[in-house]
């Protein structure tokens, strides 16, 4: 049978044109399909599942008869670059199922995805002698895909399910113009050297074991930062908030009820007491619920607004782990604000003024807004939904930032905001969520009174704004390249004396500086003055304070900065302002 033939004809080259987002998402998916016919070719026995485009490029999952190494990359990718060379033009259409049953008669993943396309027809493309099961998006041809490379291999799971069946993910890069492409290797080489998982061994912050995988060991210096993330937000909250805190370990009832059961089970740790289950958080919601349902409220109480910063765990895959960026146990700075529908839109505007303030004291100004929609595994009904969803774009209009709409990508009981910030290495990171939830009411049945004295509905409104301390502090840690602001850093001034002679004076600016809530240190080891600068600086300390015999008869001190600046005849009185200062309105 040739498929080929079923095809619509097309034009050996054909013109598209399309938004350059666009562009670039058919150029990575395209070199997904030529990492696979690559892989079809070289390696013949292993089956291809799928491969989507990711943020940077792309990835294609096969289940090999024998595992890829890492040097059979550089053979798959050289002959990418030969069936790129080729040219082929890259066709699609809409086929019979039985007749891609019959192409895929061999491949049970591909079989398995047939049987869920609704409908009697799914779409196939081909290039050369390379088909796959696909619903379009690619360039016109092979020769459209130059600039790529192969990046690793990692383990997988199928539809990653950790108990179905274990595949191979070769993962790779693609972009337009080879200038992208050197950018982002280059941008790569970079966040090698700021990498938070050796800034963060190297500035004596946290560690990692395996004893414990994807669970960070704070050290003392990064619980200082890790606390002052949460003291800075408990400060801004502290007016409209009541912090609460709920148990880890809950009756497994209590998640069958949410419904985290149904719909996340597998993301989630169990253990038995007593012959009854019980579940590790992973989230603080049913927590809060549990506190709003303990005595009967007015509306006239609301909105009540409680705040937790909840340790919670869920299961991530091994391979997926990376640093403080995707771990297994974190804290999450979660709001639980009960209020009335008429309450929505001015919360939520509260909420994302709150975020704008929160963000801007890290640099992070560039802010974008994102509102998804109902997804496929959904709970509630669509009229539900959609009122949620339409108070969520009113609030949205009304604080004048521009959004786009991702359809589908919300929580499974309700449409949520999601806050993304551009780091210093021009990377996206979405942090902040806003959700509002109209179903979880309806499933612990909570109710409040109202001016008519009748039993209504609250809503709820899930709000989390750094999202989870472990990852923002990783985000910082290389936003900063390892240097924190003054206010967050764990040691904020080094004392460094060029002889013995000074350390007198050095122990009454200490004292001094202690006294004014400032983090201080004083290098009392007899090393050169070289010796002491170099390690301040290889720390990341934001101030040195140089000592010497001058220094001392003026009673001042020199201000050396972490960018290498000099400041020569400061006095005391002034070095301790300007730390309060600094430390006061945290700026960077």
């Amino acid at each position: 049978m040739n498929l080929a033939k079923t095809f619509i004809k097309t034009p050996e080259k054909r013109e598209i044109i399309m938004e350059k987002n666009e562009q670039l998402h058919n150029v990575r998916h395209s070199a997904a399909h030529l990492l696979a016919h690559a892989v079809q070719q070289l390696f013949p026995e292993a089956k291809k599942t799928i491969g989507p485009v990711t943020e940077t490029g792309f990835f294609y999952d096969f289940q090999p008869v024998k595992n890829f190494k890492e040097e059979d990359l550089e053979i798959i990718e050289k002959r990418m670059h030969e069936l790129s060379e080729k040219n082929y033009p890259i066709v699609g259409g809409q086929v019979p199922k039985a007749q891609a049953r019959e192409l895929f008669k061999d491949n049970p993943f591909k079989l398995e995805l047939i049987d869920g396309i609704e409908g009697e027809t799914v779409g196939i493309y081909h290039q050369g002698d390379f088909f796959d099961l696909c619903k379009g998006g690619h360039t016109a041809s092979t020769g459209d895909v130059k600039y790529f490379k192969l990046t690793g291999i990692s383990g997988a799971y199928w539809r990653a399910n950790r108990d179905g069946i274990p595949l191979q993910r070769i993962t790779g890069i693609a972009f337009e113009t080879k200038k992208d492409m050197d950018d982002y290797l280059k941008r790569l080489e970079d966040l090698k050297l700021y990498d938070h998982r050796l800034l963060g061994k190297q500035l004596d912050l946290f560690t990692f074991h395996d004893v414990a995988p994807g669970m960070p060991f704070f050290h003392n210096k990064g619980l200082i930062v890790f606390n002052k993330l949460i003291d800075y937000l408990r400060e801004l909250q502290s007016h409209d908030y009541q912090e609460v805190r709920t148990p880890q370990i809950v009756n497994e009832s209590l998640w069958r009820t949410s419904g985290h059961y149904d719909n996340y089970k597998e993301n989630m740790y169990f253990t038995t007491v007593e012959e009854t289950s019980f579940c590790v958080k992973p989230m603080n919601c049913p927590g809060s619920i549990l506190m709003y349902q303990e005595r009967p409220h007015s509306y006239r109480e609301l909105p009540l607004r409680l705040a937790e910063f909840g340790l919670v765990h869920r299961f991530e895959l091994s391979g997926v782990l990376h640093g403080m960026f995707r771990v297994r146990a974190f804290t999450q700075d979660d709001a639980h604000v009960y209020c009335t529908l008429d309450q929505i839109e001015s919360e939520v505007i509260n909420m994302l003024e709150l975020a704008k303030k929160l963000y801007a004291t890290f640099g992070f100004t560039n802010t974008k807004i994102a509102l998804s929609t109902r997804p496929a595994k959904a709970i509630g009904d669509f009229e539900g939904w959609d009122q949620a969803t339409e108070v969520i774009k009113r609030a949205l209009d009304t604080f004048g930032m521009p959004y786009v709409i991702q359809e589908g990508e919300g929580a499974f009981y309700g449409p949520k905001i999601e806050l993304k910030l551009h780091d210093a290495l021009g990377r996206e990171w979405q942090c902040g969520t806003v959700q509002v939830d109209l179903f979880q009411p309806i499933n612990f049945d909570l109710e409040y009174i109202d001016s008519d004295q009748s039993r209504k509905k609250p809503v709820i409104i899930h709000r989390a704004l750094y999202g989870s301390i472990e990852r923002f502090f990783g985000i910082l840690l290389e936003h900063f390249k390892g240097h924190l602001p003054f206010w967050l850093a764990p040691v904020q001034v080094r004392i460094l004396t060029i002889t013995d002679q000074q350390q007198a004076y050095a122990q009454e600016i200490y004292d001094l500086l202690i006294k004014s809530g400032i983090r201080v240190e004083i290098d009392r080891s007899g090393d050169q003055i070289s010796a002491k600068i170099r390690k301040a600086q290889m720390e990341k300390l934001p101030w040195m304070l140089v000592l010497g015999q001058k220094e001392v008869d003026a009673r001042t001190v020199t201000l050396r900065t972490a960018d290498g600046k000099q400041q020569f005849g400061i006095s005391i009185e002034d070095i301790v302002q300007r730390a309060e200062k600094l430390d006061n309105d945290k700026t960077l």
